[in-house]
């Protein structure tokens, strides 16, 4: 489902669907939002979210390592000319968003977010609000049916796939035991143009083993698998595509920026990179 403007040119959702929260059981983007110290979750999120600090205390950083992470590569991607981004597992929306950071460096950015999550949904009009120049559009649509979730991006004519387009799958992945490498390869031939760009980041064993293997028990009991790879796994998302340096390091480590926030790779948890089309 696309959300559509309003008379007003605010966002609402299609008419006559049926939106089921389904808050009487956990989500990841809710558990997110929580560690990122965001009020839109409810009881079951914050009690997964309390099991996982538990064994993972580092969650919360890990969370805004990889917010920041977002926000540099956008940026770094928009002013390399970039001016066209596709964010999937979007989440709740928590300022700045990544279209605010894009229309911070070129206000005509173009920007779908795509989520299946129905609470992003009814949050869906924060991540409309673009700068006059530019366009956002949001889809409900599960990154595990790329094939759906591009016909939903084509459809709202937002994008134009002729031209470079920067995919974001930020600590996403990890939620997709199985497959993920051969999704991302189907969004892969769909960026054609060359230019397009690619960021990720992910979960990993690489810097704290036991702690992770304990927070990925705790969100598949919530119901949310997870499945933390090792870098070289992580590093074949991006094969035929040029790696930016610094390449493939934890999220605090690429392109760090004065004033923030410092982590640890341990702190962080995940690995970060992007790459481009050759």
């Amino acid at each position: 489902m696309t959300v559509e403007r309003d008379a007003e040119g605010g966002a609402a959702p299609a008419p006559d669907v049926e939106i089921n929260l389904a808050i009487n059981r956990p989500h990841s983007a809710r558990m997110y939002d929580y560690f990122l110290g965001g009020v839109t979750n409810f009881a079951p999120d914050r009690e997964a979210a309390a099991q996982a600090l538990s064994v993972f205390p580092q969650a919360r950083h890990a969370a805004r390592a990889n917010r920041a992470f977002m926000r540099r590569a956008t940026r770094g991607l928009a002013r390399s000319g970039i001016t066209q981004f596709l964010d999937i597992g979007t989440g709740i929306p928590t300022s700045p968003n990544l279209h605010e950071v894009a229309q911070g460096v070129e206000p005509g950015s173009r920007v779908v977010y795509a989520d299946n999550d129905p609470i992003v949904l009814t949050h869906a009009q924060a991540l409309l609000r673009s700068a006059p120049e530019g366009r956002t559009a949001y889809v409900q649509a599960d990154v595990r049916e790329p094939a759906a979730v591009l016909e939903a991006v084509r459809a709202t004519g937002v994008l134009d796939f002729t031209r470079p387009i920067a995919l974001s799958l930020v600590a996403l992945l990890h939620f997709v035991p199985d497959g993920a490498h051969e999704i991302v390869e189907t969004f892969k031939e769909a960026l054609a143009a060359r230019g397009s760009a690619l960021v990720i980041s992910h979960i990993t064993p690489e810097y704290s083993p036991e702690e992770t293997e304990r927070i990925c028990q705790v969100y598949a009991v919530a119901g949310n698998p997870v499945r933390a790879r090792t870098p070289g796994e992580f590093a074949e998302f991006f094969a035929g595509w040029d790696l930016l340096d610094p390449g493939v390091v934890s999220t605090p480590r690429w392109r760090p920026e004065p004033g923030d926030e410092v982590f640890t790779d341990a702190e962080a948890a995940c690995l970060g990179a992007v790459a481009v089309r050759p």
